[in-house]
């Protein structure tokens, strides 16, 4: 894994929180790094790990990018550098894989310096895994430094996260989300809506830019009013929207309820999460009861955990468009 030099905008205060610890040589044996999706929290550990190997710094605490272990990390070869994931996305960290990192983690780093685990997503440790990296975290090996990557700290066991000190990142403000944007090639009229869509973090906005998500969100919309005008079969949808990412469902149909709960009570444009959508919810002629729609939401929210632990989602996203589809059924 390559070492961006780039700082991101909204990682100075953070950064220079870090710069400190090396600055005063108060590096914390463990450090959990959390926060939402897309704020580059995996850059900001990245940056801090090739700092802690590196043997002359700049004043800044930046990494000099030309020492032998700078050389090393940017080959991907240095030894005292170790990432722990998944074997496969989606998939837990086992404990087969704390038990061949074990062995390592007990010797002295081959270097005078640091020696730099890197975990993410930290919370994906499956019980047996965090059961096992406890007994290394409570009598770690000297000068082995663990940085824990997680978008979801209560997932993480309170036996770890009690035993490493914390740093959680912020969305940055709109306005200086849309600049950055803005610097990179991103349409400044869409930056808005992109930002929105993500949920306000910078680098989810740049990838939906790029992957088509505003078009593949008005596709689905389209499908959602023609299930609501039954004009098409929940399970026909279904089967199609099974094949798309589950986040991204998630997240727009339970939108599309909340700002249809909004529009219920006659809130202005500007309180939708969806606000390019409005005129949608005014065509849509069929009206809806408001606690049918609340009980749908609470289904959008169960939603979110059973997605990831489902086998087959095409089930539960029929449940839901065919809840939605009983909404909508003339009396």
């Amino acid at each position: 894994m390559s070492i961006d030099s780039q700082m991101l905008p909204w990682h100075e205060p953070y950064w220079q929180h870090l710069a400190a610890y090396l600055q005063q040589k108060r590096i914390p044996q463990a450090l959990i790094i959390n926060g939402p999706p897309g704020l580059g929290k995996h850059l900001l550990v990245n940056q801090f790990a090739s700092s802690l190997l590196c043997n002359q710094p700049l004043a800044n605490g930046i990494h000099c990018g030309q020492c032998s272990p700078c050389l090393l990390v940017k080959a991907q070869t240095h030894p005292d550098l170790l990432y722990l994931k998944p074997d496969e996305p989606g998939k837990a960290i086992a404990i087969g894989q704390i038990r061949e990192l074990i062995p390592t983690l007990s010797l002295k780093p081959q270097y005078q310096g640091y020696r730099v685990l890197i975990i993410n997503p930290a919370d994906s440790m499956n019980r047996a895994a965090a059961n096992a990296f406890l007994k290394f975290l409570e009598e770690p090996t000297e000068r082995t430094i663990i940085l824990l990557i997680t978008e979801r700290l209560s997932q993480l066991p309170a036996t770890i996260a009690s035993r490493c000190q914390k740093m959680t990142l912020s969305k940055p403000e709109p306005e200086a989300a849309r600049l950055w944007l803005t610097s990179q090639g991103i349409d400044q009229n869409k930056s808005a809506l992109l930002l929105s869509l993500a949920l306000g973090s910078p680098l989810l906005a740049r990838v939906y830019a790029e992957d088509g998500t505003i078009e593949q969100r008005e596709n689905c919309l389209t499908q959602w009013l023609k299930i609501g005008k039954h004009q098409l079969l929940p399970t026909v949808v279904a089967e199609e929207w099974s094949k798309l990412p589950t986040g991204k469902l998630q997240f727009w149909m339970t939108s599309w309820v909340i700002d249809w709960i909004k529009c219920c009570f006659g809130l202005p444009v500007s309180a939708l999460i969806n606000p390019d959508l409005k005129v949608h919810w005014q065509e849509f002629k069929q009206p809806l009861e408001l606690n049918q729609l609340y009980s749908l939401y609470d289904l959008l929210l169960l939603s979110r955990e059973r997605f990831e632990k489902q086998l087959n989602n095409q089930l539960l996203l029929e449940e839901i468009l065919i809840n939605w589809s009983h909404i909508t059924r003339s009396p």
